[in-house]
């Protein structure tokens, strides 16, 4: 008797373990996928697509600049294809990425070299929020707010 029970609390100590690694590595891959379309938006950001940068965004796009504008997915797009907004290169630090249901919190640090439109060459040193949905298969863009970092 006492090893049936031994055998029970055995058997239901490893089914815990492999179900919280099981949800764990769910979590992992949601993280992974969430990842993968933030370096999708960054490579779009350096050599904007109008499709791409349509596909990864959602139709109602917010997205705040660090200078208090915030323009919706047709203006983000016209932005980046007119080089209003030019990223020559992009670095993204200390990110981190938390997925909560079918949404995604994004934060990063986001150093740039810049050429935008009549401005010239210039550097761009701003932390990002970005909130991403989960569409079908793919993660979509549906928030951005970038803030100047105060030394």
């Amino acid at each position: 008797m006492k090893s049936r029970l031994r055998l029970r609390k055995t058997f239901s100590l490893i089914f815990t373990f492999l179900m919280i690694t099981q949800m764990s590595m769910a979590q992992t891959k949601e993280e992974t996928e969430v990842a993968k379309a933030v370096e999708s938006l960054k490579a779009l950001l350096v050599e904007p697509t109008q499709k791409g940068l349509e596909e990864i965004s959602s139709k109602d796009l917010s997205y705040g600049h660090s200078n208090g504008l915030v323009e919706d997915q047709k203006t983000f797009v016209e932005s980046l294809m007119s080089l209003k907004y030019d990223f020559v290169t992009m670095d993204l630090t200390e990110q981190t990425i938390k997925v909560i249901g079918n949404s995604a919190i994004v934060r990063h640090i986001l150093t740039a070299k810049t050429n935008d439109a009549g401005k010239g060459p210039g550097t761009a040193n701003i932390k990002v929020l970005q909130v991403w949905q989960k569409q079908g298969s793919k993660w979509v863009l549906i928030a951005r707010q970038a803030v100047k970092i105060v030394a």
